[in-house]
């Protein structure tokens, strides 16, 4: 069983619980995630099983596309509704779609972000909500990121400090950031109250599957049908076709020239017909050849 099962992630649950009622469900035990989401966020979570499990670091590089809500008037320590109430401000005069514009279109393209303390990321090998949790503050590396769509959403109207962003960026990307530092750009706290995630590169919500859904398919026999290919979910990497013969030698893991089309680093997907079989990237050492990085047994 070989492929990408494109779950859709229920509120309430980690990513590893997924993972672990997936196993459950589909008596088989070689099933990583290609992310987390917190468990109050639903949506898009694909689970990488048998030789999909290979592609996880290349899956966690695509884009992501989320529905996030912004909550105006209030921050908290965790910028989501789940932290503690640090600022609260009136909001008498609510922005007007036209200010958050202006204010949106400075958060398009490439963007500095500083880690929320209630994150995962590490700093002097400790994680930042473990910092947080002992009440200490420490010193936060800037990372780029990029923004490829920030657009505002139709909302009701009677949500005057409350308002939806569609969201499509790059990995390492924190929506609560994005939300407080609009939120400041417009002059008050604000913080993300709702988000859901809406695509993973080419896995859009159309392509999922629930649970619900996962156990009627495995009490028919039919669980396999609803794995995505491995190429399918690798469509933003540059590819190359190989014949016969050569796709013999990718899958003894051998070393190949390197042809015209290919890509000066990669990585990129080695292709036989509609098959997936490796990931190769140019050898280091020598620019006439290029070598594996992950080789997919179909077998």
């Amino acid at each position: 069983m070989n492929g990408i099962l494109p779950l859709w992630k229920p509120k309430g649950m980690t990513s590893h619980d997924c993972v672990l009622k997936t196993r459950k469900l589909l008596r088989f035990k070689k099933i990583g995630h290609t992310g987390t989401l917190d468990p109050e966020v639903e949506g898009v979570l694909p689970l990488c099983i048998g030789q999909a499990t290979r592609i996880v670091p290349f899956l966690t590089d695509t884009t992501k596309t989320y529905i996030a809500a912004m909550k105006l008037g209030t921050s908290t320590e965790t910028d989501d509704r789940q932290g503690q109430v640090v600022e609260t401000k009136e909001m008498i005069y609510p922005p007007s779609k036209h200010e958050i514009e202006n204010v949106l279109q400075l958060f398009r393209g490439k963007i500095k972000q500083t880690p929320p303390m209630y994150s995962a990321v590490k700093v002097n090998g400790k994680k930042l909500y473990e910092y947080a949790r002992e009440n200490k503050y420490v010193e936060r590396p800037e990372r780029s990121v990029f923004i490829y769509k920030l657009e505002q959403l139709q909302h009701d109207n009677s949500e005057r400090d409350r308002f939806w962003l569609e969201v499509r960026c790059s990995k390492g990307t924190y929506i609560r950031t994005l939300c407080v530092d609009i939120g400041k750009r417009l002059g008050c706290p604000a913080h993300m109250s709702e988000l859901l995630r809406t695509a993973v590169g080419t896995i859009n919500k159309v392509d999922t599957v629930t649970f619900s859904e996962i156990e009627q398919a495995v009490k028919a026999e039919k669980h396999e049908n609803l794995l995505l290919p491995i190429g399918n979910c690798l469509t933003h990497m540059q590819r190359i076709d190989v014949d016969e013969n050569t796709r013999k030698r990718v899958l003894y893991g051998q070393k190949l020239p390197k042809p015209e089309q290919a890509p000066e680093t990669g990585p990129f997907l080695v292709m036989f017909g509609k098959q997936a079989l490796a990931v190769y990237q140019a050898h280091p050492d020598n620019n006439t050849v290029m070598k594996p990085v992950r080789v997919f047994n179909h077998e």
